[in-house]
């Protein structure tokens, strides 16, 4: 559920985690989940669908968003700027961005677009899940873009683990050296809370981990990789 306290502003649940109030209803789970994904799809991947004018960093007018939404679709007839703007506050991955009333994705994109995220503040370790069925070419020639336009990977190694499970049900977590990476000029730049994307992480900075069901990830466990010669996806 979402909800908007009048002292401490938009927030998910039934009462304010900060003061408790109920506060004003805005959206149930339902029509959340929806216009989220609606708002994904329209910022990730067709802004056409909604006759939106996005620009090369992915920015799109909300006002112009809201209106076209609203006359294509009647079950969104009720949705106004400020739920919109409650959506992107309250994300708890950091997905969407808002600013001088233009609004966009920071990840997850099947476009092409020169997104302008910030690089600094990089972990050192980042981390990426995988499977059988692809592990033997990463090893061989690292984390290519596949489906999606940019490398997502993620900032903590249970975040990988949600991420994978996505595909599959036991995901094999590789762990990047991103400090190395970037020390050896690839840009890395951060697109959400536990995001962050690049173009491409060669062999020479990974890691396979093996994890203990009970005690998590384990030091001991990781396999460093053969040397290789590097070659030049939400």
């Amino acid at each position: 559920m979402l909800r908007e306290c009048s002292e401490h502003g938009y927030f998910r649940g039934e009462v304010c985690p900060i003061c408790g109030q109920e506060g004003r209803f805005l959206m149930n789970d339902h029509e959340m989940e929806s216009l989220g994904k609606t708002l994904a799809g329209a910022l990730r991947h067709f802004p056409s669908r909604f006759n939106l004018d996005m620009d090369r960093h992915g920015w799109v007018s909300l006002t112009d968003f809201v209106r076209n939404l609203t006359r294509k679709q009647r079950r969104f007839k009720w949705v106004r700027a400020y739920h919109i703007t409650a959506l992107i506050e309250t994300d708890p991955k950091g997905r969407y961005q808002e600013l001088n009333g233009r609004i966009r994705a920071t990840y997850g994109h099947s476009i092409d677009l020169d997104l302008d995220l910030p690089t600094d503040d990089i972990p050192e370790k980042l981390y990426f899940p995988t499977d059988e069925g692809e592990i033997d070419d990463i090893l061989e020639g690292g984390i290519t873009r596949q489906d999606r336009k940019m490398v997502h990977l993620s900032g903590t190694y249970e975040a990988a683990v949600a991420a994978g499970r996505v595909r599959t049900r036991d995901p094999i977590i590789l762990e990047v050296d991103a400090e190395g990476a970037v020390e050896s000029g690839i840009i890395i730049m951060r697109a959400g809370k536990f995001v962050y994307i690049t173009d491409a992480i060669p062999p020479e900075f990974l890691a396979i981990i093996k994890k203990n069901a009970e005690e998590g990830v384990e030091e001991a466990g990781k396999e460093e990789m053969p040397e290789h010669e590097p070659e030049i996806e939400d």
